[in-house]
């Protein structure tokens, strides 16, 4: 059984198989328990209205009365125990009756030997043509008493009927197999899209959209399976991007830094253009290594799928320091920094939001013109810590505001790149934000400025 066609039509099968099995198990007992004492009962009243019948109209031969009888659909036998013996009706497959059995009927009882006939557990044994299965009861004719046996006939009462339930069987044992083979392929072929569309995928092909309609499990399956092959598919692209992204943003220092140091090796220079090529090399050098660094870091943090180092920290203190690191840079700018920072602690990993809080600054910084204002707002709730940083700088257009924080998106590709920026930045700060539970979102206003919030959930 290598394919699952194979495994659901032999399973199918094994249940059809398993349940009839049952079934009729369940039906024996059912014969064994009520239905074989009603027959026991029902032909006993039987032998019972034949005998006083005739004992009231003795005058009717009692050969000529049981032919009748035997006619309606009986098998009878009639025996005095000694030389006289006759049978009437159908006939008996089986005639072997104990001496003893005659006797007890000649005694007067009543023989319910369709109650006590050993049928095994099998139903079978109510259609069993033996005369041990009968209803023995007394008769008296021509002033002797003579045993009478008695049972039905299945071949005349039940013979058709027979026939037909067999015929029941057949056809629903053949009608059962047809649509087993049937459904099986129609349970199997979503799968056998599923499989033909991994292959497609493998080999970078995509554009799978399975055309299933069903609404169950397997409907539900090939469903997932689509969007599954639509992100795989945007997945591949922004690798493809990010690549792409990568080798430019390195090939431009490093571009750059060749043609420069060519030029200082021509010994055409003037002491004044070596020492500016000098420091542009310096410049390209460390946007290089800021790059890498970064590209490292998201490296990183792809790879975690939750924080592997918490702590609680004090994010107040976090951003009193950063404001002492950077103060270099914006009071070169003569900007303005405007604080509200109320004391909260936080629990989780300290090193990655003091990156996120200085880059949020640094950029900021960087795009707030001079003597431009920068507000940052750090207070709590029951639920959330939050911080907002806010500047007046030159804003982000309100289309652009959803790309953002994907990795390499620059809003002003030159102004970027005068900035030192890679467009990385942002990138990280929501993936580390991500990775503690919260958000980072950003609302804009070109030429007013822009505001970064992010929320914290408390532990």
């Amino acid at each position: 059984m290598k394919t699952l066609y194979t495994r659901i039509v032999v399973t199918m099968l094994v249940v059809i198989v398993f349940s009839s099995l049952l079934g009729f198990a369940i039906a024996n007992i059912y014969y064994q328990v009520n239905l074989k004492p009603f027959n026991d009962e029902k032909v006993t009243k039987m032998a019972g209205e034949i005998q006083q019948f005739y004992e009231a109209n003795d005058e009717v031969a009692l050969d000529s009365y049981l032919t009748n009888v035997g006619n309606l659909g009986y098998e009878l036998f009639v025996t005095d125990g000694k030389t006289e013996s006759h049978y009437f009706g159908g006939e008996f497959r089986k005639k072997d009756l104990p001496a003893k059995t005659v006797q007890q009927v000649l005694d007067g009882q009543t023989y319910h030997g369709i109650d006590n006939f050993d049928t095994g557990l099998f139903i079978t044994g109510f259609f069993d043509n033996d005369i041990q299965n009968t209803i023995g009861v007394p008769i008296k004719t021509d002033g002797k008493t003579m045993a009478l046996f008695l049972r039905q006939d299945p071949e005349q009462q039940f013979g058709e009927l027979r026939i037909f339930f067999a015929m029941i069987l057949v056809f629903t044992s053949l009608i059962s197999i047809i649509l087993v083979l049937i459904s099986g392929r129609y349970i199997v072929r979503p799968i056998v899209k599923l499989t033909n569309a991994t292959k497609k995928i493998r080999k970078g092909n995509y554009d799978v959209a399975l055309e299933v309609k069903r609404k169950d499990e397997i409907g539900q399956l090939a469903d997932s399976f689509t969007k599954m092959a639509g992100e795989l598919e945007k997945s591949e692209t922004a690798r493809q991007e990010f690549v792409a992204n990568v080798s430019h943003e390195l090939q431009s220092p490093l571009t750059s830094m060749q043609g420069f140091a060519t030029l200082l090796s021509s010994q055409t220079l003037t002491a004044e253009e070596q020492t500016k090529y000098l420091a542009i090399m310096t410049e390209e050098t460390t946007r290089l290594s800021t790059l890498t660094k970064q590209l490292l870091t998201l490296a990183s943090l792809d790879q975690e799928a939750e924080l592997r180092k918490q702590e609680t920290f004090d994010i107040k203190a976090q951003w009193q320091q950063l404001l002492q690191m950077t103060e270099w840079s914006w009071r070169d700018k003569s900007l303005t920094i405007e604080t509200s920072l109320e004391d909260v602690t936080y629990r989780g990993d300290a090193e990655l939001m003091y990156q996120v809080w200085s880059n949020l600054l640094t950029n900021a910084i960087k795009f707030t013109p001079e003597s431009g204002i920068i507000k940052i707002r750090l207070y709590e709730n029951t639920r959330e810590v939050a911080i907002e940083v806010t500047d007046t700088g030159i804003g982000i257009a309100i289309e652009a505001l959803p790309n953002i924080f994907n990795r390499f998106y620059k809003v002003n590709e030159s102004r970027s790149r005068e900035a030192g920026s890679s467009g990385l930045g942002l990138s990280i700060c929501k993936k580390i934000i991500d990775l503690h539970g919260g958000t980072i979102t950003a609302t804009s206003k070109i030429g007013e400025g822009t505001t970064f919030t992010v929320k914290l959930p408390k532990n």
